[in-house]
């Protein structure tokens, strides 16, 4: 199993070694010179050689990680695309894996006072960002990432360690829907006009949605889970949502940490699926009052939850368009053995 070789640039040589500055201003200069459009959310997306979309910044990023990351076999990476369940499968991920030393029913748990993207931090997002790469190499294993970046740009070292990589896929009218709101709340703050659903829409048919065409991030993960399923676990948002019980058992067989008889006697499960549910997490202060630093700004943990409803896209979509969005997921998905 391996990622696309277009673009990969090397990082520096012995005798060669260049500044942060530098490293970050050489891929900066690369991405400012390809295609950009305006897109759903108000900063301009840029088209990586590899077909995909994304604002400047956590483009960037992408490319320094890929350059810089070194990858365990251990470490475990949660790969979605934007407002696809991302905020759900890194809490099921976390407390999962953590569950011995982090009980989900103690007082003292994390959650209580961090929010699951600083428990997990995206690569692209908060890591490789602001001229910084990061010294990784003291956290304990396994070191739990995440990412939005299509599997073809996925770091390097990630793909030749064979370390795990957990994906969630969601509906694209929900995820659509999701997106559209999120990025309207941020148009709003900077002063910029909201999109209409339509017009969101559109970019969204047209691939223009960061980190997409969303059929090509989907399909990158679901073939990298097909070739090799005991690399890439491959979740649905809707399943996971209909028996998140059982989805939490096979997260944590997938990590190497099954759930033992006696945890089961004891309803270890359950209780990772209610720390974790959306009621129970949006009650927490961690939610109400905290706060994460993202490449574009700090964003208040509250606006990473909206609903979480399966099919909430019907509150908003015209059959005409969902009609659209339909078909291009047939003709896309057709013949892979993947249907939405």
């Amino acid at each position: 199993m391996s990622s696309s070789p277009s673009m990969r640039i090397s990082p520096p040589q012995e005798g060669e070694a260049k500044t942060n500055e530098e490293v970050y201003q050489q891929f900066t200069n690369l991405v400012s010179s390809w295609p950009c459009s305006p897109a759903l959310s108000n900063y301009q997306l840029y088209r990586h050689d590899n077909g995909w979309h994304s604002s400047l910044a956590p483009m960037v990023g992408t490319m320094v990680a890929d350059a810089c990351f070194a990858a365990r076999p251990s470490d475990i990476i949660v790969a979605t695309l934007p407002k696809s369940g991302t905020t759900w499968i890194k809490a099921l991920l976390y407390s999962t894996v953590h569950r011995r030393e982090h009980p989900a029913d103690s007082c003292g748990h994390p959650f209580n006072i961090h929010g699951s993207h600083e428990c997990i931090k995206f690569l692209e997002y908060q890591l490789y960002t602001q001229n910084r790469i990061p010294d990784l190499d003291e956290l304990p294993d396994p070191r739990l990432f995440a990412t939005h970046v299509p599997f073809v740009s996925l770091p390097r070292s990630v793909v030749a360690s064979g370390c795990k990589i957990v994906y969630v896929c969601r509906d694209p009218k929900d995820t659509l829907i999701s997106h559209w709101n999120f990025a309207n709340k941020f148009r709003v703050r900077d002063g910029v006009e909201p999109l209409s659903v339509e017009t969101a829409a559109d970019y969204f048919c047209y691939g223009v949605s960061p980190f997409g065409p969303y059929w090509d991030h989907v399909l990158g993960y679901w073939r990298a889970h097909s070739a090799n399923p005991e690399q890439v676990l491959f979740f649905r948002y809707e399943e996971m949502s209909r028996d998140p019980a059982e989805h939490v058992r096979r997260l944590a067989k997938f990590v190497g940490c099954p759930f033992s008889v006696e945890e089961e006697e004891v309803c270890a499960v359950d209780a990772i699926v209610k720390l974790c549910s959306f009621e129970h997490m949006t009650g927490l202060e961690a939610t109400k009052g905290g706060k994460t630093e993202l490449t574009f700004g700090v964003v208040e943990n509250s606006s990473f939850f909206r609903r979480g409803q399966v099919g909430d896209w019907e509150n908003h979509l015209s059959p005409e368009t969902a009609r659209k969005i339909d078909a291009i997921s047939e003709a896309k998905f057709r013949g892979s053995g993947l249907s939405v």
